[in-house]
């Protein structure tokens, strides 16, 4: 058995319940990949859309479902070193991948006021249009469990409102595109093990921008998050269900307002004419 062999057997065998078999419920449960489809799956280089891209790929080749896929990366403007190691992980990994460049990090690197921010948007605008020169009516992101109620943490403590990142979404700007999360139900502790235990070394960060300046780790508002559950599972070790559970059990009965296509209505609009 060759090593990419027994990586992925590692995902359907040893780490079935928490990898496998969450991957194959989100696929169902949302209704995230439909006959026909063409799949874009995005790889930055990192731990989660590597392994992703193993689980489209075994989803691809044993799925009664028919749809196309393509695995793709975007270089931005990698260093030498990262650049190999992606191109090296996929030989490891035999993931088929298609590299194309773009300038990014040259045109941010000298933005003072939310670089992050720019590149993010620039990102998601060159995947968007790299999806529609090949075909592909979805892009498919790796997005995990954690990032999903880190991101729902973050909206309430800093922009003061209640949203998560959903399974799947609609593209504003690219109509006939449609992006998913696959990963929605896997835990990050899950992917972070699997790579261990295959000995697999993925991209942490490879943006030249934080390479060159003051932000880290320690300053970023997800570590917070990440530690602020943390703690909270010392006391309640099914914190992070419960508040994944609670995104799916919205009661609107007891909420102040509502925000529905931009029009917000308030609690108030409908209280008396119920009482009548």
């Amino acid at each position: 058995m060759q090593r990419f062999q027994e990586i992925e057997r590692s995902i359907i065998k040893k780490y079935r319940k928490v990898i496998w078999a969450r991957f194959v419920k989100a696929f169902k449960e949302y209704e995230l990949i439909k006959e026909n489809d063409s799949i874009m799956v995005c790889i930055s280089g990192g731990k989660d859309s590597f392994l992703l891209a193993k689980c489209v790929q075994e989803l691809h080749r044993h799925s009664d479902v028919n749809f196309d896929v393509h695995y793709v990366v975007m270089d931005p403007g990698y260093n030498k070193v990262n650049r190999e190691l992606i191109e090296e992980n996929a030989k490891i990994l035999n993931i088929p991948i298609q590299i194309f460049t773009s300038d990014i990090f040259d045109i941010v690197k000298d933005i003072d006021k939310s670089p992050c921010y720019l590149c993010a948007r620039m990102r998601r605008g060159c995947l968007y249009n790299k999806a529609k020169e090949l075909g592909c009516n979805k892009i498919a992101l790796g997005h995990h469990f954690n990032d999903v109620i880190e991101t729902s943490l973050l909206a309430m403590f800093y922009s003061s409102e209640v949203k998560t990142m959903m399974p799947k979404l609609h593209s504003e700007n690219f109509p006939g595109l449609e992006l998913i999360r696959p990963l929605y139900l896997v835990k990050e502790d899950s992917i972070i093990e699997w790579a261990k235990y295959n000995n697999l070394t993925f991209l942490n960060c490879a943006c030249r921008f934080t390479e060159n300046c003051n932000i880290n780790d320690e300053g970023s508002k997800r570590l917070e998050m990440k530690k602020l559950i943390k703690k909270l599972k010392e006391v309640n070790p099914k914190v992070d269900d419960n508040i994944f559970k609670a995104l799916d059990n919205v009661n609107i009965d007891c909420i102040l307002g509502i925000k529905k296509n931009g029009e917000y209505k308030s609690f108030l609009d409908s209280y008396d004419k119920e009482d009548k």
